[in-house]
């Protein structure tokens, strides 16, 4: 968690050969909106918290993913992490990305 108290999940890329860049985004929101910029580009790796702080959560980037694979263009994504300290929503996450043939891995301290 950070120092306001929000909880963060970050996106590491790796275009050709430029060297790896790492963007954290802390709420759904900023989230979607990452997705959306990287759309049609690889990702190398995706890591999300189920719990961002207060009523947000990360359901909206899960949706996001869900959506694009049932339209027959999913996002290109190597691995996606879930961390989060509530065991119920990470592995709400793990089960529906799962099921949509991403890669995932449950990530634990």
């Amino acid at each position: 968690m950070n120092p306001r108290g929000r909880r963060s999940f970050w996106v590491s890329t790796t275009f050709g050969r430029s060297p790896r860049a790492t963007r954290v985004d802390r709420t759904s929101r900023e989230g979607v909106q990452l997705l959306e910029e990287h759309r049609g580009r690889f990702v190398d790796e995706l890591w999300l918290d189920h719990d961002l702080g207060g009523e947000d959560s990360i359901m909206p980037v899960v949706t996001l993913l869900e959506e694009a694979a049932f339209g027959g263009q999913p996002f290109h994504i190597g691995t996606v992490f879930v961390h989060s300290a509530n065991p119920i929503g990470a592995e709400t996450v793990v089960r529906s990305l799962t099921r949509w043939n991403y890669r995932v891995r449950r990530a634990t301290a």
